[in-house]
This record gives structure tokens, C-alpha cells and sequence, in this order.
């Protein structure tokens, strides 16, 4: 018998797997994990094992599964009915599988369309470009992810969805609030009063472009506007849009730093950009460790198969390494000839709707950092900066910088 890994586990280098993970990564495609309560599931690690699982109907993405799997104690509390209300909100289109996900994803994609993200790109630089222009009025040293890599993603979606810049702040602080506030209730009714009235204005200016215009275009005409439907795409576009870009700008930051030789290879070919960003994000792996629960079995192989109510971790920072699709997987190499074929957004029907709004940010939040803070570097040494816990999205606690 093969001892199994605990999972998760905690990362030591921010860009690089788990040093606990190497057992598995040598028994790619899968393998049997443990969980913080000992449960057993499987970890998949190997690249084309994973476009085949994430295309299986069989592996499930539905969170009211009783067999779901937990990756901590906190996660598996117990939560009061307006928490659950907000899970139910957040979750409605990761969190399904059927044809209700279908029709939630053919409304939340009618807001990323190519045409819709290349006319944002102005206002998405006028966003980097203000946030970088206060970092050097406040001057050096700056936590680079509260004032850059956090607001830039935050202020970009919120464009996206249409809220006035003067209600920008407030409809973060109830998103908040709603999420982790004392009084989510009341939270979530004044949200919902607010969309009421951003629903209302769409409604009466239907020349007009925009998300929300653009989801209410997708719905059949004849019947009721679902304003809790509503809610459900601007909360779910803002906070999984959000944490995730966030994070990806501050890991590729400081990996950028961590590696000045290709650094220098981006200020010297700016048109490396676009498959910078991705190989990036291939690199950084921040969604890592998505979970799903198996709704029947699945023959892998003569020797391995998932049995219903099994759960399926992908470890998309193994997978997107794996020597059999990537040469030197654990090298940064923007000259990939595929460089979009990594597994970071997933695959097939829930990869992500936002990633190409995702990719415009990040483009644009690299190139402008690296044109107009050439100085910028490190403010304390590498191995002090702190990685955030392995059961969430991967990230960095902060990053302290000077130019």
C-alpha cells in the first residue's frame, strides 16, 4: 500500500506547488489524497485525465451533494440560513450541473463577449493608470496588492456591471457585507433594492450597452424579471472575478520580480504581452485544487476507479506542470507554441465565462507596471513574503514593493 498525501497542503515558494504534493506529481494522472477528517478522495494531476474527467457528465459540480467534499473544518460548519442563502447565491451557476447551469452560463456570458471586453480596455487602463499615479504621490515602500492588484480588478468589474463610480464603494461594502458582514440580511435587501433600480434605468434606456442590458436582452421578454437571478450573476461575476484576478496580478508580480531575466524580455517585446499573461497564469495556478464529487462510478483505468460520491480534487498547479503536455513545465517560457492550453480556467462547460475579461486586466495591469515603475523590485526579501493558506485560492497575504 502506497501511503496517501494530506490535502490540502500549504505552499512555501508563492509560484510553485506544495512540496508535499511531489509524491503525487510521480503517481500522475491520480491519486488517492486525505482529507483534514480523514476522508479519502482523489487527486488528478495528470493534463489529459483532466479534459477528460472536466468533459464527464459523471463528475459533478452540485455543492448540495451530500458527499461533497470539505477541504477543512471551517468549511464544514454548520451556517445560518442567510449564510446559506448567500452560498445558494454564489453558487448558482459553479455550483449546478444540467441544464440549469447551461441557461445561468448562456446569461452570464451575453456580458463577456470579444466586443464588450475590447471597449472596456480604455477604461481599464484609466483605472491602472490612476491606481499607479496614487502609489507615487504616496510614495515608496507600497503594499502592492491593497493599492494596485486589489482596487484595479474591483473597479474593472464593477465597470463591467454597469455601477456608477460614485456607488462603486458602497456596492462593495455591501457585497462585503453580505459575504462576511454581521448583518448580511440587511446587506442583501439593500442590494437588492439598489439593482431594483439599476434594473429599472436598463429597462427604460434599452439603447444603451451594457452587462446588465446584456442579460436582460438573453431573457424571454414575456415573463418576470427575477431580481434575486440577477443579484446572483452580479455577485458571482464580481466576487470570482474579483479574488481571482487579484490574486493572479500580485503571484505574476512578484514571480515577474522573481525572474528579471524574462522581466527584461517583456520590457524589450511589449508584443509578448498577451501569452505573458497566460503562461502566467498557467504558472501561478491560482484556482488550484478545484473540487467535485463523482455522481456514479468512473473506470479510469484497470487498476483505479472513482466510485460514486468519491470526491475529485484537479490540482491545476500538478496538471498544468505535467511533462507530457508542457516541455519544462516548471519553467516560465512565454514562447510556448500553445500557450492558451493550460487548465487554470478550467474546461469544457464550467470554464470560465470571465477569462478573457480576466486576461484584458492583467495585460493591461503588467504592461502599464512595467512601463511606468521600471524601479520596481522587492521591499523585503523573497522569502518573506507571506502565501496565503492552501485550502483557498492561492495567493499572497501582501506584497511589499518599492521603485
Amino acid at each position: 500500500m502506497t501511503e496517501t498525501v494530506a490535502f490540502p497542503q500549504d505552499r512555501t515558494c508563492p509560484y510553485r506547488p506544495a512540496p508535499g504534493y511531489e509524491p503525487l506529481a510521480d503517481r500522475r494522472p491520480i491519486a488517492e489524497v486525505t482529507l483534514y477528517d480523514g476522508r479519502k478522495a482523489w487527486a488528478v494531476t495528470g493534463h489529459e485525465l483532466a479534459r477528460k474527467l472536466l468533459l464527464d457528465p459523471r463528475i459533478s459540480s452540485d455543492r448540495t451533494n451530500p458527499a461533497w467534499p470539505m477541504v477543512s473544518a471551517a468549511a464544514a460548519v454548520e451556517f445560518t440560513d442567510v449564510q446559506q442563502k448567500v452560498i445558494k447565491l454564489l453558487t448558482a451557476l459553479v455550483g449546478v450541473d444540467g441544464p440549469a447551469h447551461r441557461a445561468r452560463r448562456k446569461l452570464v456570458q451575453a456580458g463577456f463577449t470579444v466586443k464588450r471586453i475590447d471597449s472596456l480596455r480604455p477604461k481599464i487602463q484609466a483605472i491602472v493608470d490612476r491606481r499607479i499615479d496614487e502609489m507615487i504621490a504616496e510614495g515608496a515602500p507600497a503594499d502592492l496588492l491593497k493599492k494596485f492588484a486589489s482596487p484595479v480588478p474591483l473597479m474593472a468589474l464593477c465597470d463591467l456591471l454597469g455601477i456608477p463610480h460614485e456607488d462603486q464603494d458602497y456596492f462593495e461594502k455591501k457585497a462585503h457585507q453580505i459575504l462576511f458582514g454581521p448583518d448580511a440580511g440587511g446587506a442583501y435587501d439593500e442590494l437588492m433594492a439598489y439593482l431594483t433600480k439599476l434594473i429599472d434605468k436598463a429597462q427604460q434606456n434599452p439603447g444603451e450597452e451594457g452587462f446588465l442590458q446584456d442579460l436582460l436582452a438573453e431573457r424571454d421578454p414575456s415573463s418576470d424579471i427575477d431580481h434575486e437571478e440577477i443579484l446572483q450573476m452580479f455577485l458571482i461575476v464580481l466576487v470570482t472575478g474579483h479574488d481571482t484576478t487579484s490574486s493572479s496580478i500580485g503571484l505574476g508580480a512578484f514571480t515577474l520580480l522573481q525572474h528579471p531575466e524574462k522581466l527584461a524580455e517583456l520590457r524589450a517585446d511589449p508584443s509578448l504581452m498577451p501569452a505573458a499573461v497566460d503562461e502566467l497564469t498557467r504558472f501561478v495556478v491560482v484556482p488550484d485544487g478545484l473540487q467535485r464529487v463523482a455522481a456514479d462510478d468512473i473506470e479510469v483505468d484497470a487498476d483505479t476507479t472513482i466510485r460514486k460520491g468519491d470526491g475529485v480534487f484537479f490540482l491545476f498547479s500538478l496538471i498544468n506542470r505535467d511533462e507530457e503536455a508542457y516541455d519544462d513545465g516548471d519553467t516560465l517560457d512565454w514562447h510556448r507554441p500553445a500557450f492558451r492550453d493550460h487548465l487554470t480556467y478550467g474546461f469544457g462547460t464550467h470554464q470560465c465565462a470571465g477569462m478573457n475579461h480576466a486576461r484584458a486586466i492583467m495585460e493591461i495591469a503588467f504592461r502599464r507596471l512595467i512601463d511606468r515603475l521600471p524601479g520596481l523590485r522587492l521591499a523585503v526579501p523573497a522569502d518573506e513574503v507571506r502565501v496565503k493558506p492552501g485550502d483557498a485560492f492561492q495567493g499572497l497575504a501582501e506584497l511589499p514593493v518599492t521603485w
